[in-house]
This record gives C-alpha cells, structure tokens and sequence, in this order.
C-alpha cells in the first residue's frame, strides 16, 4: 500500500488513548494485500488471533504472536496526566528551571515581557514539563547532529520555542500574536 494510504488508514484506527487498534477485518485486509506486518500489540481480540497464535507457536515460526489490547478503564483526562508524569527525560532536565533558562537568552525588555506572557499561559496549562522536554530534545538532536525544520504551523508564533529552538522563526520580529499558537 502506498505510503501516505497506509499511515491514513492508521490514523483512523487509533483509539481515544492515541493507540492504533486491529480488529479481525483490518488483519485479514493486511494479510491479503500482502502488506508487511510490523508485530502488532493493539488488537480486539478474537478467537480467530488465537487459532493464529497457536499456528505459528506450534510450527516453530519466527513470527511474532499477536497479543490483545489493553483494557483501558481510566478516563482520558486520568489517563493524559498519568503519562506525562512519566516523562524520558534524563534528571538533569527534569528540574531545569525553564523561567531561567529563556530568559537568559532574552536581550531586550520586549524579549522579557513576551517570555513572561507565554511561560505565564504554558504554567496554566501545565506544559512546564513540556518545555523541559523541548529543551532535552532539541539539546540531543544538537549534539547528535540531527536536522530539523525551520518551523511548521502555528508553533512559530511562540518566542519561547524560538528560544529553546524548537523552530528559527523570531516571531518578535515578525510580530506574530503567540496566542496563535495557545489558543
């Protein structure tokens, strides 16, 4: 299957928790067009997946058995806030002090009263750990010499994550209102 079909056909698979979910026809459809199948972990499950597993197991294949999905009975909001506080993030980023470390880089007081606008709304809506996040990441693409883009979408109007440099779009400069981005 082409590429972009693929991925917006599992796009529309994904669950309310963002997981992608098989069920029976999506495996059989994979199977009969031939398509590769990465080892697959979400399905619904379906006695036809253990007639499947059993296959493979008693044949000595070198196939990975498919395992059932799992049940989720927290609601999303629950389910949001118990991932993010289980943030990858080496410890030394985990307590950076994010005021400190954009504000640093400011030059002007118009630099400082922007910063102080959106670190204002980022703390509201508790994306501190975020930003920290941000700072790890573009810290390890730098010393790995990964490129990224320019910027991309509403996420340019925010002067802090010009200043972490998550994108290289002064949006000062450009005069871009960072509630485009925080609405």
């Amino acid at each position: 299957m082409i590429g972009s079909q693929k991925s917006s056909r599992i796009d529309s698979l994904k669950d309310q928790y963002g997981r992608v979910v098989y069920n029976r026809h999506d495996l059989y459809e994979m199977l009969y067009n031939q398509e590769d199948i990465e080892p697959v972990k979400s399905v619904e499950w379906h006695e036809d997946f253990e007639k499947y597993n059993t296959a493979i197991q008693s044949n000595y294949l070198n196939i990975n058995p498919l395992t059932p999905i799992e049940i989720i009975t927290t609601e999303l909001a629950e389910f949001d806030k118990n991932n993010q506080s289980r943030w990858f993030l080496p410890d030394e980023y985990k307590t950076i002090d994010v005021t400190d470390y954009v504000k640093k880089l400011c030059y002007t007081e118009q630099e400082l009263i922007r910063v102080d606008e959106e670190l204002t709304e980022f703390s509201k809506r508790d994306m501190i750990m975020l930003l920290r996040y941000m700072i790890y990441l573009v810290d390890y693409m730098r010393e790995n010499k990964i490129v990224w883009g320019v910027g991309r979408g509403s996420s340019v109007a925010s002067y802090v994550l010009y200043l972490i440099g998550i994108h290289k779009i002064n949006s000062i400069h450009y005069d871009l209102d960072w509630k485009e981005f925080l609405r």
